[in-house]
């Protein structure tokens, strides 16, 4: 029997997670922009396996189901009219990840995220009634541990935090979160204590910002929950875009998003600085988000390599630090085989009539607005124009 996730990290071992199903599924062809929604392990059951199959290949130890926004309410939300329940899409999901966990050593993570219940004010019986349908399922299908990701407000978080501490399971809480705190203004620190308190064993930050900014943050919730006397451990999971131009919201702020981010991608070399950067600060959790293919992953598995004491799979087809270009045709890339050659190359976009940096949108809108009420149907062509006159605006 393999150890646990609390074993491994209790012993101080670095545990690897995985990269962004529904941008990378997204760019293959199987998730739908927009609703971000996973029915592909129903409808693509390949594509999700092999997506798996990578990350594994990669390093990861940990396969989460792919249950992104795979409650109910979202799964109908705007004329999302799927034909798929949730639990279907849940069991799908949880089958492909423990199939490919146990092709390795890794852990299967089920995990729930913020929901538009939370945004349109429903109550806090309703929300958690949300959460612990999808646990149901979790729980039917023995996951090994959950996590609650990508929440924008603590409040709705330490709700799902108490509904999975129900469970028995091991617990971690991941915010989308950047060092402004959430969405209602509450700091990195306050709302670690907030989620340890609720039973969360595990707490961090994912998607929303990139990993620098994410790592900030998580020393941040770290240094609240060393102050408030508690311990725990800590977990980050940031996007693989560069954002030192978002506000508080993050890169949905940002307007290339979601269509053209291409130019901010990390490279496998800043996933190294990131890997260590990560460490050092504490955390032993360590995965990725939006836009993480497996080759970042292998990445952050390489650079940790000598704290783990292994190199993945995916490093027979790739030489250290570029040493496989000693096998290049060209002499002037033969001499690119080196590690301060890409450690200190400041890539070129190619783009000379971009700007380095955006201007976010910065609606400032949240949970409570009218702009945020979700509903059923359809978004209406009017109300779509409303939508662009607004946006001129801003």
């Amino acid at each position: 029997m393999i150890p646990g996730i609390l074993e491994r990290l209790n012993a101080g071992e670095v545990v690897i997670g995985d990269g962004g199903f529904v941008f990378a599924l997204e760019k293959r062809g199987y998730v739908k922009a927009g609703p971000w929604t996973p029915e592909a392990a129903v409808q693509y059951p390949d594509a999700v396996r092999q997506l798996h199959r990578e990350f594994l290949r990669a390093g990861s130890n940990v396969m989460q189901t792919f249950t992104f926004y795979a409650s109910d309410d979202k799964l109908e939300n705007r004329g999302n009219n799927l034909k798929l329940t949730g639990a279907q899409i849940n069991e799908a999901a949880c089958d492909l990840a423990r199939e490919v966990a146990n092709e390795g050593d890794a852990l299967v993570a089920g995990g729930v995220s913020q929901t538009p219940s939370y945004l349109s004010c429903k109550s806090k019986a309703d929300v958690k009634a949300i959460f612990r349908k999808q646990l149901d399922v979790f729980i039917k299908k023995n996951v090994d541990f959950l996590i609650a990701e990508y929440f924008e407000h603590v409040e709705e978080a330490v709700w799902a935090v108490e509904v999975m501490k129900e469970t028995g399971k091991p617990v971690a809480a991941s915010l989308c979160i950047g060092p402004k705190g959430d969405m209602h203004g509450v700091s990195p620190g306050e709302c670690a204590v907030r989620l340890v308190k609720a039973g969360a064993q595990i707490v961090g930050v994912n998607c929303h910002f990139d990993p620098m900014t994410c790592v900030e943050t998580v020393k941040q919730m770290k240094e609240g929950v060393v102050k408030a006397g508690l311990k725990a451990h800590y977990m980050v999971q940031p996007l693989a875009y560069h954002t030192p131009d978002c506000n508080c919201q993050g890169f949905i702020d940002l307007p290339e998003f979601p269509f053209g981010l291409e130019p901010r991608i990390l490279t496998r070399w800043d996933m190294h600085k990131y890997a260590r950067e990560a460490y050092n600060a504490g955390i032993r959790f360590i995965g990725g988000c939006c836009g993480f293919e497996a080759y970042h992953i292998r990445a952050i598995a390489e650079e940790l390599a000598p704290e783990r004491g292994l190199l993945p799979s995916a490093s027979e087809k790739h030489g250290s630090w570029g040493a496989g270009l000693e096998m290049h045709t060209k002499p002037w890339v033969r001499a690119r085989a080196r590690r301060d050659y890409w450690e200190n190359l400041k890539p070129a976009s190619g783009r000379p009539q971009c700007p380095s940096m955006s201007v976010p949108d910065s609606w400032g809108v949240t949970k409570g607005h009218a702009d945020l009420m979700q509903q059923k149907e359809a978004t209406t062509k009017e109300e779509l124009e409303q939508l662009f006159d607004k946006s001129k605006t801003h």
